[in-house]
């Protein structure tokens, strides 16, 4: 496994401040109770602090910015005006997504996300007719637990994960959606908050 280093990336961010994205906010605490049993178990594997809200990410927009793109990874406001009008002519119905098992990418802890109707690829086809997503790589929908904090074997991170109580392991989740959110975190501060700056109702022509 791919350990993170805490430190600030100026390489990437060049001072620039709000990386933003398309994201599902999970708000249901039965849910939330279950993923800190999760990030608990395997505390010791991740990093420290993490303070940003459990979500299943839909889009990565990147650097928002209200001047004209000077970087390929800068982001307007006024695309992200043109996704949120695509999205509510889409009318998109409140939809339901499995919470599947833990796995693990190379740098980071997981819980999948089964969507089995394909509703977030649809969405992402949406949006991806006002930009090209920043650093695509194929969309595996996903709740991120945690970054590794040092190099660790596989066969180490799966041992972990078979020692998980049996009295989770066959927990049955579902996450309701009913609205998408658009919204940022901040460049420098490694898993800090995310912060919402608007919510997109499904079902509904309202976005507030």
């Amino acid at each position: 496994m791919v350990p993170t280093t805490i430190r600030d990336y100026p390489e990437w961010h060049l001072g620039r401040q709000n990386y933003a994205l398309w994201y599902l906010e999970i708000n249901d605490q039965k849910l939330v109770d279950y993923l800190d049993v999760l990030r608990t178990h395997f505390s010791e594997f991740l990093l420290e602090p993490n303070n940003r809200q459990y979500h299943v990410t839909l889009f990565i927009c990147g650097f928002l910015t209200h001047e004209p793109r000077v970087y390929s990874d800068d982001f307007s406001f006024h695309n992200f005006s043109k996704q949120r009008e695509i999205l509510k002519k889409e009318n998109i119905s409140p939809f339901r997504l499995k919470i599947g098992s833990v796995d693990s990418f190379s740098s980071a802890l997981f819980v999948e996300i089964q969507d089995t109707d394909n509703v977030l690829s649809h969405i992402r086809q949406k949006l991806g007719i006002v930009s090209n997503e920043i650093a695509a790589l194929d969309y595996y929908p996903h709740i991120t637990l945690g970054l590794y904090k040092n190099i660790y074997s596989s066969d180490l991170i799966l041992q972990k994960i078979s020692q998980f109580p049996v009295q989770y392991k066959n927990a049955e989740f579902e996450l309701k959606v009913e609205h998408l959110t658009f919204g940022f975190y901040e460049a420098q501060t490694l898993q800090g908050k995310l912060f919402s700056y608007q919510h997109l109702f499904l079902g509904d022509s309202c976005c507030n």
